[in-house]
């Protein structure tokens, strides 16, 4: 399952923001989003963002 961070990168790869809005939102570093959603995809058997936003979509994470 995915952490409480994890969630909330989640959440707003679904709502279509970009790596660089996301890390200003949470105060976080770009690498450190970028490593969230590698973990995010992997943990999911995911591919892309596409298929998190998606995923999220389906399973109420919005």
């Amino acid at each position: 399952m995915l952490t409480d961070r994890e969630t909330e990168v989640l959440r707003l790869i679904a709502a279509g923001a970009t790596n660089r809005e996301i890390a200003s939102r949470l105060y976080l570093s770009e690498g450190t989003v970028k490593n969230h959603i590698a973990r995010i995809l992997g943990r999911l058997g995911l591919r892309d963002r596409t298929q998190a936003a998606i995923y999220a979509r389906d399973h109420g994470v919005l």
